[in-house]
């Protein structure tokens, strides 16, 4: 079985490598290498049977320099918190190429949408 590749692992090499690529400021480099803000959630949701399931969340705001955190909601079975913050640094990298007022951001639930009710998404 393939070993699975941490998100924010790799992330964090690709920021070294455009860091070191453009001769970011070391300072700037340690700012961006952290999100500013991370939550981690459960959600409960009453099931069709009457039980109750909770269901990990998590909402990773990045990096907000360049205006308020702009993300999405992945809603996927094997998503965990590295992911998430993975994808959130990497929209801080497309608002700024783009040249959007915006930061970066995203959030996760590790739950697969396919096996819920109608009721059950709420």
């Amino acid at each position: 079985m393939a070993e699975k590749l941490n998100p924010w692992l790799n992330a964090l090499k690709q920021l070294d490598k455009a860091a070191k690529a453009i001769n970011l400021d070391p300072g700037y480099h340690q700012i961006l290498a952290h999100p500013k803000r991370v939550l981690e959630v459960g959600l409960p949701v009453k099931m069709d049977d009457g039980s109750i399931k909770v269901f990990m969340g998590w909402r990773v705001h990045h990096n907000d320099a360049r205006g308020p955190c702009k993300g999405g909601i992945k809603y996927h079975p094997n998503t965990d918190m590295d992911e998430v913050k993975a994808l959130a640094m990497l929209m801080t990298w497309k608002t700024a190429v783009v040249d959007i007022p915006y930061g970066g951001a995203k959030g996760g639930v590790r739950v697969d949408p396919t096996k819920l009710s109608k009721a059950e998404l709420e």
